[in-house]
């Protein structure tokens, strides 16, 4: 499935650099090693890792351990960009991270912290570290490309280290794949993938990568809803108060940044 995914949302980049080339930066040679580990790295390693840990471990503690992004991505874009971080916005983050333990734990009156082997939770651990380098080695080479540009020159160079992976069923598990399935997978890999990851990096060139990562947070709000809209499952009180923590802390987190840039005027 990830395999799948990555390589068409790559064939669309394809499509994308061939029909509209002046959208796109031009390609300079000496990245292409940089590249291919911001791509391979952060992406395929990412979802591949991401996706062997939650069969091992329960959809709360995967939550969880995937929320330590936003914690990485604050400590590494403090000493690789050089970005303030005070501690009113290291409160935002703690409050914030606060909503999503709240969401994970009692959220959803099915949700349980379950791991079955250590090698799942360290397979996401895994994932949530790369997800943060992913973030800031985009933001440093963002002087030379634009974000539509690096998104797509990290998906084409780094996925190509998916081939070694492909496994002698791979061709027949796709060819037996329902058109239910197909069109699970279309929707993956152009709204999450395509259209997520270039909007991710458009977002990454205006703001600073700490003050990003934390909307991160939002995402087990907006899924809890989505998951009460189209499969009626249970909004709890716990997810309301959870939700009340994580708007709290990215409120926070956002006025404390506004400060810093009257500050700098």
């Amino acid at each position: 499935m990830t395999i799948l995914r990555l390589f068409i949302a790559s064939l669309i980049f394809l499509c994308l650099v061939l029909i509209q080339r002046k959208r796109f930066s031009p390609f300079h040679k000496k990245d292409i090693l940089p590249l291919f580990l911001l791509g391979f790295i952060g992406i395929s390693i990412y979802h591949l890792s991401l996706n062997y840990g939650e069969q091992y471990i329960s959809a709360g503690a995967a939550s969880l351990i995937i929320a330590t992004i936003p914690i990485f991505v604050v400590v590494f874009a403090k000493f690789f960009l050089s970005e303030h971080i005070d501690m009113k916005m290291i409160f935002g983050i703690i409050i914030a991270l606060a909503g999503v333990v709240i969401i994970s734990l009692w959220g959803n009156p099915d949700a349980r912290i379950e791991i079955d082997y250590i090698s799942g939770a360290l397979a996401v651990v895994l994932s949530a570290f790369v997800g943060a380098v992913y973030t800031i080695a985009g933001k440093k080479m963002m002087n030379r490309y634009n974000p539509l540009s690096l998104t797509a020159y990290a998906f084409l160079v780094g996925n190509l280290g998916l081939i070694p992976f492909i496994s002698p069923s791979f061709f027949g598990e796709v060819m037996h794949l329902s058109l239910v399935t197909w069109a699970a997978v279309l929707f993956l890999a152009i709204f999450p993938t395509v259209i997520a990851y270039t909007l991710w990096y458009s977002a990454l060139e205006v703001k600073q990568a700490s003050e990003l990562s934390v909307f991160l947070y939002a995402t087990p709000v907006l899924s809890t809803l989505l998951g009460a809209i189209f499969l009626q499952e249970k909004i709890t009180v716990f997810f309301v108060l959870g939700g009340v923590f994580v708007i709290a802390g990215l409120y926070e987190v956002n006025k404390q940044r506004k400060k810093q840039r009257k500050h700098i005027k």
